[in-house]
């Protein structure tokens, strides 16, 4: 199983950038999609952008497609979220979430760990 820290977060104005971490440890990080997913107060959590195991495949959600970029280096055990002309709106605590580790050729909402989150504050 896979353990996952995040950070990186921090407070930003609008417009500006930021690029958040998701430190793995664990045997099945090469063999695992990971996922970022954000939760805003009173709001449920939802999907932001999902990598593949093998990095080739990325996934966006409509708000993050063009501003925000996911990536892994498994060299560094890390995937990278970077934010791009952050609004307001993007504020929120953003957590990432590890698949089974099995290398999977499809996309899941069912995972087998997830981080303790970061929080991204965007000013006005």
């Amino acid at each position: 199983q896979v353990q996952l820290v995040e950070s990186g977060g921090g407070l930003v104005q609008a417009g500006g950038s930021l690029r958040i971490s998701c430190l793995a440890s664990g045997r099945t990080f090469s063999g695992a999609g990971i996922y970022w997913y954000r939760q805003a107060p009173g709001k449920e959590r939802e999907f932001v952008a999902a990598v593949s195991w093998s990095g080739r495949n990325t996934y966006y959600a409509d708000f993050a497609e063009g501003r925000f970029t996911i990536f892994r280096d498994d060299a560094k055990n890390t995937v990278f979220l970077h934010m791009n002309s952050l609004k307001p709106e993007d504020t929120a605590l953003y957590s990432c979430a590890a698949d089974g580790g099995d290398y999977l050729t499809g996309w899941t909402n069912d995972f087998a760990s997830w981080g303790q989150g970061t929080q991204v504050t965007v000013s006005s």
